[in-house]
């Protein structure tokens, strides 16, 4: 059948390009464009506006074929489980519900923990937020719905219909695991997309923005959701709704200290830093952190300049609002050049660098790609694969926007109104024939005066709290910087006067030099705000000693501490030291509550879900 003009409202031109574009469309296709030009056609959006939704939204996440709804049911109900380890994917599912709710869905939103495995048969829209963590892991709270669905006994889904939002970085090997992981899962155990998986990289808001728009427009497409409200691809707000500062519109606080917590000749260099948060209208709890937006630095920035013969005023643009700035600055203040990633060379490869470039990215040279990204930045790029004939504003163009850093608070606002204190340890290190420096960290120790100003926003963290109840024991396992939020716990509970037993375990390589706060813990010991501590440095002897080696020492009353209903709280490195905490707390398990290895490791599962063992690694 084809449209012609003398027989329908269109122009030759729209009669060609819908007489190419219907005969290709399957018929879910037809169905889900049926939908979304009803609901178009039921707002009171201008057509401009409807225009720039379908290309920017709808388009952008259209379902193929295999993602559309297989029939034209009627749902009225969503679920929506979120599994998060830094609180974004929890955001992130409040804001679909939020949605949702506007368009009349009746919606549940859960943690991964809090859901119960047995309710997936039952559940008919499952919507799911979930980042991965670490070496493609999921997020603890995600950990046990994670193993039930990829395991024998997750059930056969029928008229079930799904759609996931994947957070990750994907200068990670296993970028979106977890989420990619549920999404291929779901769909071998029978379900239907309701909206095509979206991977979000660490500038998540407009593809999130994207994803909850295709979903609702997928309930609107199939009855269950009406079309009279707002539309759905509004920018997917973060912050807390008694500030006007966020992730996206931070607040330039003022430097009120910058003090050095190292003693003389240690090898390491511990910033605290004092910020102050008045007018913010900002508000945080201990466990929540603080997201720092820093400046790379102009060593670097000098140099990658100098290497791909640009100059350094030359204007281009710095942000997704389309504003100017010099190269120089754009580098330096808006841009990520410290991490290589696949996608990356993939579109470097595309302007330049020559066939050596285009080689590393054949699929059988997949473990040598792997090994030039690690601890590699744009620099090693710009001289490994010259000479670049690309002009400026066109490489900028592939970069990504330089994310913040997010660090543990380190204080009360109780005991600190109007301010925020944080614990930063500077990375400089050497790697392939020249010095590096961790960007945010470096910053913090070289360039941040008292007084300067620095963007940041708060990053709540509802995965890392105190117990509700200020008599409940807590255990406190952090190593180095690690030991930040635990100075927040105790600062917090001397300001509330709670009565809950409290137990530190702090780490790190040398007592007369290393010890972080060492006059604070000291102070709390005496007065009974903090109950006991355990200490241990691991330079100090023959036999290198570290945080777990004291919880076995301890092994007795730790398990005591445990069974009078102790909070275990963990802050530090993932990859060495929680992991070594873990398997410890097992053998505790083991050795003193007479369990098995499998038994122990319910146990440990079990208090995660009771939110008695909280982990906040990195």
């Amino acid at each position: 059948m084809q449209l012609h003009v003398t027989n329908s409202p269109f122009r030759q031109e729209q009669a060609d390009l819908l007489n190419r574009l219907l005969p290709e469309l399957t018929e879910a296709q037809r169905m889900w464009l049926c939908g979304y030009l009803a609901a178009w056609s039921g707002s009171s959006a201008s057509a401009e506006t409807g225009a720039a939704s379908l290309s920017a939204a709808a388009l952008a996440v259209a379902p193929s074929p295999a993602a559309a709804p297989a029939v034209a049911s009627v749902p009225q109900e969503a679920t929506i489980l979120f599994g998060s380890q830094t609180g974004n994917s929890q955001r992130l599912a409040k804001e679909l519900k939020r949605k949702l709710d506007e368009q009349g869905v009746q919606t549940t939103l859960s943690s991964m923990s809090d859901y119960k495995p047995a309710n997936l048969k039952k559940t008919r829209n499952l919507l799911i937020v979930v980042s991965t963590h670490g070496e493609g892991d999921p997020p603890d709270n995600a950990l046990t719905f994670h193993e039930f669905v990829l395991g024998k006994r997750a059930p056969q889904l029928e008229d079930f219909r799904f759609s996931v939002l994947a957070l990750g970085d994907s200068s990670y090997e296993f970028f979106c695991k977890t989420g990619k992981d549920f999404d291929q899962r779901l769909e071998e155990l029978g379900g239907k997309r309701l909206a095509p998986r979206v991977d979000c990289d660490v500038d998540y808001d407009e593809p999130a923005a994207a994803w909850i728009a295709s979903v609702v427009d997928a309930f609107r497409a199939t009855g269950g959701a009406t079309a009279s409200a707002a539309p759905a691809a509004a920018a997917v707000g973060t912050a807390a709704a008694t500030s006007a500062y966020s992730r996206s519109n931070p607040f330039y606080a003022e430097v009120l200290a910058n003090v050095d917590l190292n003693g003389r000749g240690s090898q390491r260099e511990t910033r605290h830093l004092e910020l102050s948060l008045e007018g913010s209208g900002l508000s945080f709890e201990p466990g929540d952190c603080l997201g720092i937006y820093p400046e790379n630095h102009p060593e670097l920035v000098d140099r990658l300049i100098a290497a791909m013969g640009w100059q350094a005023e030359t204007p281009v643009v710095a942000n997704k609002n389309g504003d100017k700035a010099s190269l120089r600055e754009a580098l330096l203040r808006h841009y990520e050049i410290t991490v290589l990633t696949k996608p990356l060379l993939e579109q470097a490869a595309k302007l330049g660098g020559g066939d050596a470039l285009r080689d590393l990215l054949q699929p059988e040279r997949e473990h040598e790609l792997r090994a030039y990204l690690k601890g590699r930045d744009l620099l090693d790029l710009a001289q490994d694969f010259g000479p670049w004939q690309v002009a400026a504003a066109d490489f900028v163009a592939i970069l990504r926007k330089l994310p913040a850093r997010l660090y543990s608070i380190a204080s009360s606002s109780k005991a600190n109104p109007d301010e925020v204190h944080v614990t930063i340890r500077a990375v400089r290190y050497e790697a392939n024939g020249r010095e590096r420096f961790g960007v945010c960290s470096v910053h913090s120790a070289e360039r941040l005066l008292e007084g300067d100003k620095i963007a940041v926003y708060i990053n709540e963290n509802p995965n890392f709290k105190l117990p509700a109840d200020p008599e409940a024991p807590i255990i406190m396992i952090g190593p180095g910087t690690g030991v930040a939020p635990f100075r927040s716990f105790l600062q917090e509970r001397e300001e509330t006067g709670a009565a809950g037993k409290s137990w530190l375990f702090y780490g790190d390589q040398h007592f007369l030099t290393d010890f972080l706060y060492q006059i604070e813990w000291q102070k709390w010991l005496k007065e009974g705000t903090l109950t006991r501590m355990d200490v241990a440095f691991s330079r100090d002897t023959d036999r290198k000693v570290y945080v777990q080696h004291r919880m076995l020492e301890k092994s007795r009353e730790l398990y005591e501490w445990l069974q009078q209903g102790a909070y275990v709280y963990v802050c530090g490195d993932e990859k060495h030291m929680a992991h070594d905490v873990h398997a410890t707390l097992g053998q505790i398990l083991q050795s003193e509550g007479g369990l098995s290895a499998e038994q122990a490791a319910a146990y440990l599962t079990d208090l995660q879900q009771q939110k008695r063992y909280q982990r906040d690694v990195y």
